[in-house]
């Protein structure tokens, strides 16, 4: 296959941006998208050109890292998968592809396809996770957990926190990724004590980030590789509202 591409290219986040053609050639069908990208830069490197930065690591649909609008879509245009799962055989020989990368002020771009997605983190730090005091844990199976509850929070739990829903909405809004990690916890036994503090502060470190607000078009769930439900921002709101009422004045 021979496949023509555009790229967004971008020295720095101050710097203006892009689009540069560029043109592989012998791609097999069985690539991945990365793969692709490998070669590329590959024949960039051996003709002394700089090569195009973008994110990547496990490549096994986990990581969350391979970031990328594909012809207008977060992670191209299969469902339910991410970039590296994408195979050239989703498209044409000749086909010309459009790659940019997340638009979203939170998400400022670094390099090229490279944004900085340490809100993320920032949103988990200020209440994402179970608080540990010391001494012994107490044994997992000490704590009876409904079938369907683990379920639900297993699902939530699946968000790699890629940013794809971040990239699909029309606000840039990252509930659908807060609401996952809230979900996951909220749901558990373990998550009950800080339950209140965590809707509020995590909710609260989503705006600080600046994030949009939720307008409830679903694109977030439609384009999200591991297809987390907009149950989970239904879930959230519910949080938030019960939290804010019980706050002490």
């Amino acid at each position: 296959m021979t496949i023509h591409l555009k790229v967004w290219k971008q020295k720095n986040t101050g710097s203006k941006g892009r689009l540069e053609d560029y043109t592989v050639e012998n791609v097999s069908p069985d690539m991945s998208f990365l793969e692709m990208f490998d070669v590329l830069n590959e024949e960039l490197i051996h003709e002394n050109k700089e090569p195009i930065a973008f994110d990547h690591d496990c490549r096994e649909g986990i990581c969350g890292m391979c970031s990328m609008y594909i012809n207008g879509r977060p992670h191209g245009p299969l469902e339910g998968v991410t970039t590296c799962q994408l195979h050239m055989r989703s498209f044409k020989d000749g086909d010309t592809i459009v790659v940019e990368p997340w638009r979203a002020a939170a998400f400022p771009v670094i390099k090229d396809l490279v944004v900085d997605r340490t809100a993320f983190d920032r949103i988990i730090a200020s209440g994402g996770y179970v608080s540990v005091n010391t001494g012994n844990a107490q044994d997992a199976n000490n704590l009876p957990i409904g079938k369907d509850k683990a379920d639900l929070s297993f699902a939530a739990a699946a968000c790699i926190g890629c940013g794809a829903c971040v990239a699909a909405c029309k606000n840039a809004s990252a509930m659908l990724f807060v609401s996952a990690k809230v979900s996951q916890l909220a749901l558990l036994p373990q998550g009950q004590p800080e339950r209140e503090a965590r809707a509020l502060s995590m909710v609260a470190q989503m705006d600080a980030e600046g994030f949009g607000s939720c307008t409830n078009t679903g694109a977030c769930s439609a384009e999200c590789p591991k297809e987390i439900s907009l149950e989970n921002i239904a879930r959230l709101n519910r949080e938030f509202i019960g939290a804010s009422l019980s706050k002490p004045e």
